[in-house]
C-alpha cells in the first residue's frame, strides 16, 4: 500500500466501469476517495454502503469517503480530481468545474484520447480558470459495473503512457502517478500519448467489420472473434496511419503487437495473433448497439483530431478518413464538425511546425 499522497482526499468523477475500477484501485492504495456521478441511483448499493465491492484482478470491499452528484462539491473537497467520464463530455465537465478550480488543483483524465488534456485546459482557460495542472492517460482497466454495488475488473494494463499539457506538468506529477499506477511511463508529448491507444485503432475498425451483427445485438467476443485473417487489414492500415502521423510529430508509436504485449502480455507477432492471446480479451463481448462509445468516443475524440494533425503534416490517412465517414453516416452526426477539432483545442491556426514547437516546449 502506498503512502497517502493527498490526505484531503482524491475525487473520481464518473461511475462507469473505468471510474468504479479507478476508485476501487485508489482506495486499495490507501487514498481517501470521493466518488461523483450524475446518477447516484444507478449505483444505489455503492451509495448506501459507501464502498465498492470489487472482483477480478482487484478484490475486496473498498471504502469510499463520500458518494455524490455535485462536481463543484467534489472540487471543494479534493485537490486532485480523476475524470473518468466519457471523453466526449470533457468540454461540459471542464466548463462546470472551472468556477471551482484554482492553481492548487490537479486534474487527471482517464482516458484522454488524443489531446484530451489540451482540450480540457483550453476550456478551463476560456472560462477564466488558469494554471490548473491537467494530465491525461489512457483507460487502465478492462472493467464492467457489477450490479449497483460493485465492479468486475477483468484486467489492468501493465504499461501505459501519461503526459501533462506541458513537459513541466508531466515532470511535476511523475513520482506520484507512478507510485499509484506502477505501469505508467511519461510520454514524449500529448500526441504520442494519444496515438498510443489500441482502443482508438481497434474499436472503430472492428465495429465496421461487424456492423450488422452489432446492430442485431448478436453475441460476439469483440476482440477474439471480431476480425478474420482478411478483415484484420482494416485495423492494420489504421495502425499504420497512426504510426505515420506519430513520426511527423516526433511521437513514435509501437506496433499493435508491441503495444498489446506492453499492455497485458501476449503471444504472436501479428495484430490478429496478439489480440487472440490477450487474456482479458477472452471474455469481452461486443456492444449490442451502434450507438456506443466504441464509435462515438474514439472517432470523435481521436480519429478526427488525428486526421487534422495529418493534414497539417501532409500525411495521407485514407483508412482513418473512411472510418470517420462510415461512423458519421451510421450515427447521423458529422463528427468532423462535432468532434474534437484542432480549432476546439486552440490549435486551429497553427502550422505543423508551430504545433511541433508547442509539443516540444
Amino acid at each position: 500500500m502506498s503512502t497517502q499522497y493527498w490526505p484531503d482526499g482524491v475525487g473520481v468523477l464518473g461511475a462507469g466501469g473505468e471510474g468504479l475500477a479507478l476508485a476501487a484501485h485508489l482506495a486499495a492504495r490507501g487514498e481517501t476517495v470521493h466518488l461523483c456521478t450524475r446518477d447516484p441511483g444507478r449505483i444505489a448499493g455503492i451509495t448506501r454502503s459507501r464502498s465498492i465491492r470489487a472482483r477480478g484482478v482487484v478484490e475486496g470491499a473498498l471504502p469510499l469517503a463520500a458518494v455524490g452528484s455535485d462536481p463543484g462539491e467534489l472540487a471543494r473537497r479534493c485537490p486532485v480530481l480523476f475524470v473518468a467520464t466519457v471523453t466526449t463530455a470533457y468540454p461540459a465537465v471542464a466548463a462546470r468545474l472551472a468556477p471551482h478550480l484554482d492553481s492548487g488543483h490537479t486534474v487527471v483524465l482517464f482516458s484522454g484520447k488524443l489531446c484530451g488534456s489540451v482540450e480540457f485546459a483550453h476550456v478551463l482557460e476560456r472560462h477564466g480558470t488558469h494554471d490548473v495542472d491537467v494530465l491525461e492517460t489512457d483507460a487502465l482497466f478492462a472493467a464492467r459495473p457489477w450490479g449497483d454495488h460493485g465492479v468486475t475488473v477483468h484486467g489492468v494494463k501493465q504499461w501505459n503512457l501519461f503526459t501533462g499539457t506541458r513537459s513541466a506538468v508531466t515532470k511535476r506529477h511523475t513520482d506520484r502517478l507512478q507510485d499509484l499506477f506502477p505501469g505508467l511511463q511519461p510520454g514524449r508529448n500529448v500526441v504520442q500519448r494519444g496515438l498510443t491507444d489500441f482502443g482508438a485503432v481497434a474499436h472503430p475498425s472492428i465495429a465496421l467489420a461487424n456492423i450488422s451483427r452489432i446492430d442485431r445485438g448478436e453475441k460476439l467476443l469483440f476482440y477474439r472473434e471480431g476480425l478474420s485473417e482478411r478483415t484484420v487489414v482494416l485495423l492494420e492500415q489504421t495502425a499504420a496511419e497512426f504510426q505515420q502521423v506519430g513520426e511527423a510529430y516526433d511521437a513514435p508509436v509501437p506496433s499493435v503487437a508491441e503495444l498489446l504485449d506492453l499492455y497485458y502480455g501476449c503471444q504472436g507477432e501479428t495484430a490478429l495473433d496478439a489480440m487472440r492471446t490477450v487474456v482479458p480479451y477472452g471474455t469481452i463481448t461486443a456492444p449490442t448497439s451502434l450507438d456506443h462509445r466504441f464509435l462515438q468516443e474514439d472517432v470523435s475524440s481521436t480519429l478526427v483530431p488525428m486526421t487534422e494533425l495529418a493534414r497539417k503534416a501532409g500525411c495521407p490517412t485514407p483508412m482513418t478518413d473512411a472510418l470517420i465517414g462510415f461512423a458519421s453516416t451510421l450515427s447521423h452526426e458529422d463528427y468532423r464538425h462535432s468532434g474534437r477539432t484542432l480549432a476546439s483545442i486552440g490549435w486551429g491556426g497553427l502550422t505543423h511546425e508551430q504545433i511541433r514547437d508547442v509539443l516540444n516546449g
